[in-house]
């Protein structure tokens, strides 16, 4: 498994090395849903700077995951050596924020249509995109600094699922394996999102090969599909990134709520005992549940942070 030269480092781990690949890739398994998530979020997050600073933005956002975890791995293991019944009540408030910035981002996005449509009428448009280099520069800044954000309670998770899977272990294999998969998240999703966010690039290269050889036809073709593709799958990132907040922050509060958990425990056994259709029906059940979940947190919370921003500009 990638990452081994890590283990290397550590003094009198050798005889362990085998453990710890076995036990990273069990913990890499429990994370992949979460990483699911993390890569939409991610993109979409990125999407929408200026082409030659895709990369660069995607970098900085790389580098601040990799800052996010070396606060969060030693932060996790002693929070649980010393306050392990912290552990659920900080990923649950990571998971509530979440919610809320789904929540924040649709009504702002529902705000801005309806700003846009008010001077319509009138001929001057509320201007949503960035031109002059000043706005260019602090809409960058600003998709940096929420992409760390979002994936800085991502990584929470992570961590905490990695861990769970190591608890019983030794403290250094705890350290090795946190270490291994941190690192290979890290340079997995985000080499991921630069793949994503420069797609149109790699179509563009595609079309532009020359020759009549079968290899030189099939790589225009596919340049030209990747093309067609790419606008809609980067629009479809911003969908598909607001719908994941909600499925990560209410999986989050559903799997720790005790309540929530054996309710949604209960529909899925249900509803898999349908015939024909249980197996669908047990699959998407708890993702709509949690999903539910986190669009009625996000909402609550959205309502109230807008009250007291009313009350307290008055």
């Amino acid at each position: 498994m990638a990452g081994t030269s890590l283990l290397a480092l550590i003094d009198d781990i050798a005889a362990l090395l085998d453990d710890i690949a076995v036990m990273s890739k069990v913990a890499a398994k429990k994370t992949a849903g979460v990483l699911g998530d993390d890569l939409a979020l991610n993109a979409q997050q990125v999407a929408g700077v200026q082409a030659e600073r895709e990369l660069p933005v995607v970098w900085a956002v790389a580098v601040g995951s990799g800052k996010n975890k070396l606060i969060l791995v030693p932060a996790a293991l002693i929070i649980s050596a010393f306050m392990p019944w912290a552990i659920t009540p900080l990923l649950m408030a990571g998971g509530a924020y979440l919610c809320f910035e789904g929540c924040e981002k649709i009504f702002h996005t529902l705000h801005h249509q309806q700003a846009n449509k008010e001077h319509s009428a009138h001929d001057t448009p509320v201007r949503t995109i960035a031109t002059s280099e000043t706005e260019l520069a602090a809409l960058e800044r600003k998709k940096i600094v929420g992409a760390i954000r979002t994936d800085f309670i991502l990584s929470a998770e992570i961590v905490v699922i990695t861990l769970g899977s190591v608890a019983e272990a030794p403290f250094l294999r705890q350290v090795a394996v946190l270490t291994v998969v941190a690192a290979l998240m890290t340079i997995g999703v985000y080499g991921l999102v630069a793949g994503i966010v420069k797609l149109d690039d790699g179509g563009a290269y595609l079309v532009q090969r020359r020759g009549d050889s079968l290899l030189s036809v099939a790589s225009r073709r596919l340049g030209h599909v990747i093309l067609l593709m790419a606008p809609w799958l980067m629009k479809s990132l911003s969908v598909i990134g607001t719908v994941a907040m909600f499925l990560v922050g209410g999986g989050i509060l559903t799997h720790n709520i005790p309540a929530m958990h054996g309710l949604v425990a209960s529909l899925t056994s249900f509803l898999g005992a349908a015939p024909g259709v249980g197996t669908i029906l047990a699959v998407a059940a708890p993702l709509l549940l949690d999903t539910l979940t986190g669009v009625i947190t996000g909402g609550v919370l959205l309502f109230f942070v807008i009250k007291i921003s009313s009350f307290s500009t008055r």
